[in-house]
């Protein structure tokens, strides 16, 4: 089986090639991959980033996320459950966020941090799934007020165009390039698009690389419009 190693330093004091804490949790990964039978095909750092930090917002744990969209791994290792975060609530949030992917996620120790009967995380995974819910429908709610002001005072409320409408020929190639790899098997991440899409000469109206989600929203043909 395929896995994915997930690291992380609290501290920019603990970043560089003279220190311990990355080269310590890689080791540790890799002792129990090769204990388990596990093959690490990749592994994604989050550097000097604390762990309160949203694990959402997060360079390493979203290119993970689209590792796993890209190529179907379903099993993360981490040295331990701190490395998501320190804070509970965050920690459990990151796991879920996992789990919702079908992802199993495991310690350099063995543990199964998908599966637990310990009531307490149980109740945090919740609560980090209510205030998800709620985060997301506060948002379609602001926008929705900020649609209806704006069609008041000015009678109308036009929304962007769909990246179908605005560029065809981008979203062709973006889902060209979606497509399953016929002799390996694996699908390209929406992050790899975006790099393959800005090679080609293709970038947002910011002449900046398209975001993971624009590109998620070419290749899926959404046609959703959002407020100006």
């Amino acid at each position: 089986m395929q896995a994915i190693a997930y690291i992380r330093t609290s501290s920019a004091a603990n970043v560089g090639e003279d220190k311990d804490s990355h080269k310590r949790q890689l080791a540790a990964i890799s002792a129990y991959a090769k204990k388990a039978k596990l093959d690490i095909i990749a592994s994604y750092y989050d550097a000097a980033v604390s762990g309160m930090d949203p694990i959402d917002q997060r360079d390493g744990f979203s290119q993970l996320l689209d590792h796993i969209e890209g190529n179907g791994v379903r099993t993360v290792i981490v040295e331990d459950a701190t490395r998501f975060a320190r804070d509970l609530l965050t920690q459990e949030l990151g796991i879920l966020l996992l789990i919702k992917r079908g992802v199993t996620i495991l310690t350099s120790s063995g543990e199964d941090l998908t599966q637990t009967d310990d009531p307490m995380k149980k109740a945090m995974r919740q609560i980090a799934g209510v205030f998800a819910e709620l985060e997301k429908h506060r948002l379609v709610s602001k926008l929705k007020g900020a649609r209806e002001r704006k069609k008041a005072a000015t009678g109308k409320c036009e929304g962007r165009k769909s990246h179908a409408e605005m560029t065809p020929d981008i979203v062709t190639l973006a889902k060209r390039l979606r497509r399953k790899d016929r002799v390996k098997g694996t699908i390209r991440s929406y992050r790899e698009i975006s790099a393959k899409l800005a090679e080609a000469g293709h970038l947002n109206i910011n002449c900046k690389p398209f975001a993971p989600a624009s590109v998620q929203s070419m290749v899926q043909g959404s046609t959703r419009r959002r407020p100006a």
